[in-house]
C-alpha cells in the first residue's frame, strides 16, 4: 500500500492561474493584431486611385470613350527589353488591318503595381514602322506595370500592361 504525501495547495488550478493565463492569451493576441494593424498602415500608401469618388460619377464618360477607343480598333504590343543597364520599352501600335499606326504622341508612366513609390513617366520616341520607344533607366527586378496614352489628334488610345523585368547578369 503506497501512502500519498501531497502538499496542500501544490498543484491546484486556483483563480489567480486563470486570470494570469487568460491574460497572457488574450494580450498575445492583442499583441499580434496591433503588429499587424500597424505594418498594414505603414505599407499601404492610401488612394490609388486620385479622386476615385469624382472618377465612379463620371463613369458613363469613361465608357463613351473606350467605345470610341474600341471603335478605332488600335492594338498595343509592349516589350522590355535590356539595353545595357538600363530597360527599354518597346510599343508597336497596329489599326484594324494590322498596318502600322504613325505620328502618335505617347505619354506614360511606369510603376510598381501595388504602390506608387517608383513611379516615373517615360518619353517615347518613334522609330518607325509603328515602333515607339522609351528608356526607362535602371529599374528593379520584379513586377512592374505601365500605364500609357496615345494621342493623334483627336484620336486617343489608352492601354495598360502588366510585366516582370529581370535584370540582365553583368559579365
Amino acid at each position: 500500500m503506497t501512502t500519498h504525501t501531497a502538499q496542500p495547495g501544490k498543484g491546484e488550478l486556483r483563480g489567480r492561474h486563470v486570470l494570469i493565463a487568460m491574460l497572457l492569451f488574450f494580450g498575445a493576441i492583442i499583441a499580434i493584431n496591433v503588429a499587424f494593424s500597424i505594418v498594414a498602415v505603414r505599407s499601404f500608401p492610401g488612394e490609388d486611385v486620385k479622386r476615385s469618388y469624382l472618377q465612379g460619377l463620371n463613369y458613363n464618360d469613361k465608357l463613351a470613350e473606350r467605345a470610341a477607343q474600341a471603335a478605332l480598333g488600335w492594338t498595343a504590343g509592349m516589350e522590355v527589353l535590356p539595353q545595357g543597364a538600363n530597360a527599354q520599352l518597346k510599343v508597336r501600335f497596329a489599326d484594324k488591318e494590322g498596318r502600322p499606326v504613325e505620328s502618335l504622341a505617347i505619354e506614360g508612366k511606369l510603376r510598381r503595381p501595388a504602390t506608387t513609390r517608383d513611379e516615373r513617366a517615360v518619353t517615347f520616341i518613334a522609330e518607325g514602322d509603328g515602333v515607339y520607344v522609351a528608356d526607362a533607366g535602371i529599374i528593379a527586378q520584379g513586377a512592374w506595370a505601365f500605364q500609357g496614352a496615345a494621342t493623334r489628334g483627336t484620336e486617343r488610345f489608352e492601354f495598360e500592361r502588366r510585366m516582370t523585368w529581370t535584370p540582365p547578369q553583368q559579365p
